[in-house]
């Protein structure tokens, strides 16, 4: 039965929706666009710059280096200082470094700018996956952090198309077209940063478009029935970093981090291996495997609200990247081939909502902060691994396809961790449901 307390949550909830979801969306949309923008002009940075399909990788991959090792600091100085300054240091910051990218002179100046723009952005992800835990109740979560992805999904779409044309700028004023790309692209993240100090409160309590009834309410739902959570992360750093539950949530992660970073950060170059030579038309292909990640996104939250079982949801999606990666393999048509890419899409980003609301189940306070943003580094460490790695193969055997092989064996490893994981889960809330010994019932 519906009290009400039940309908000022739910009236609060669409509040919070209507009034966060847009600005944390901006944020991430364009903290997507310019991690990922590099891959549009790989090509003309190797004609331009001379950086090779190796050094491409390895500069690709230093940005998840820098991320990595920041992401659990970050995430550290956002619990004290609030997401509201924070998130605005990031995006300001990380504008500034992405602009910087105009200066790109050869493989060293390209490798410092990937690991300066890594170690600006560290901490955004988690501390938006942190605000969620903060504002929005348990049975919401996956349908939150969902939306929450549109931002990436649509960043390809519309982000690839935009940069492929702002690389049509070339000669204009002096300046290649991928100048201009970085250029635009990270100026406009920096206003995107005031906007986040303007209009984005830390906590319900900052909020003034919510009363403070709403407030309290969103409060109380959001920490649910968790444990009171340490204040100090000295003494519980296993329950941050080194329960079973989380490693395996982060090795799934930093799987699925590899194989979409491989593909993704490579993927405007096997297009243009088909035979596409405008740098728009390759935007504009390479972002259409945005929609099929945007359907993921939204669809496997709405199944899951509706069916439940997130684990089981989460190794059906490990199965088909699997699946679609081996049809990939045995292609030799390339709209088919490009088809079957769109198709992982779906699985891979889908499957992100259902991966993050099962960590924040387990996670609250200080340990939220300082556990999700761990999971995040090891998720984004696949980051760095998959686009070395493929730049590695490709070098060697100077073939585009040839690093699916790797792809497709690290996605078996994935599926065989998913029994794992539900495993650990189903120990922990054992655990959790054990009745705590009296004084007079020693532990034996």
């Amino acid at each position: 039965m519906t009290n009400a307390r039940d309908l000022l949550h739910e009236l609060a909830t669409k509040k919070a929706v209507t009034r966060l979801l847009p600005v944390l969306g901006i944020a991430y949309f364009m903290s997507y666009v310019d991690r990922t923008n590099v891959a549009l002009a790989k090509t003309a940075l190797a004609a331009d710059v001379g950086i090779s399909a190796a050094a491409y990788g390895l500069g690709a991959g230093l940005f998840f280096v820098s991320y990595a090792l920041l992401e659990v600091p970050s995430n550290l100085v956002l619990y004290r200082v609030g997401a509201r300054a924070w998130i605005t240091r990031i995006a300001v910051s990380w504008g500034a470094v992405s602009a910087a990218m105009v200066f790109v002179a050869n493989d060293v100046s390209f490798y410092v700018l990937r690991l300066l723009l890594g170690a600006a952005e560290a901490g955004l992800f988690p501390a938006m996956m942190f605000m969620v835990t903060q504002w929005f109740s348990q049975k919401h979560r996956v349908t939150i952090v969902g939306l929450i992805y549109t931002a990436p999904c649509i960043a390809v779409v519309i982000g690839s198309p935009v940069g492929g044309a702002l690389m049509e700028l070339h000669g204009v004023a002096g300046l290649r077209g991928w100048q201009w790309m970085f250029l635009v692209e990270g100026l406009v993240t920096m206003v995107i940063g005031a906007v986040v100090w303007i209009a984005l409160p830390s906590r319900p309590s900052d909020a003034k478009w919510l009363t403070a009834d709403e407030a309290a309410v969103l409060t109380e739902r959001a920490a649910g029935h968790a444990k009171a959570s340490p204040t100090k992360l000295r003494g519980s750093l296993r329950l941050a970093f080194g329960r079973p539950t989380v490693l395996l949530l982060g090795a799934i992660y930093l799987i699925n981090q590899s194989i979409g970073g491989g593909i993704g950060f490579n993927f405007p170059a096997y297009i243009q291996s088909l035979g596409l030579d405008s740098p728009f038309l390759i935007g504009l292909v390479a972002g259409s495997g945005g929609i099929s990640a945007l359907a993921g996104v939204l669809f496997f939250p709405w199944f899951k609200r509706r069916h439940g079982h997130e684990v089981a949801l989460i190794g059906v999606c490990a199965g088909a990247v699997l699946l679609v990666l081996l049809g990939f393999l045995l292609s030799r048509n390339p709209v088919w081939s490009v088809s079957l890419l769109f198709i992982s899409n779906f699985f891979a980003f889908g499957t992100l909502p259902l991966f993050w609301s099962v960590a924040m189940a387990r996670l609250s306070g200080l340990v939220a902060a300082a556990g999700l943003a761990f999971i995040n580094t090891l998720g984004i460490t696949g980051g760095f691994i998959g686009p070395y790695v493929y730049g590695l193969i490709e070098s060697s055997t100077d073939s585009l396809v040839a690093p699916y092989y790797v792809f497709a064996a690290a996605a078996v490893v994935a599926l065989a961790l998913v029994p794992l994981l539900a495993a650990a889960i189903r120990r922990d809330a054992a655990r959790d449901l054990a009745p705590v010994p009296s004084a007079e019932q020693p532990v034996r």
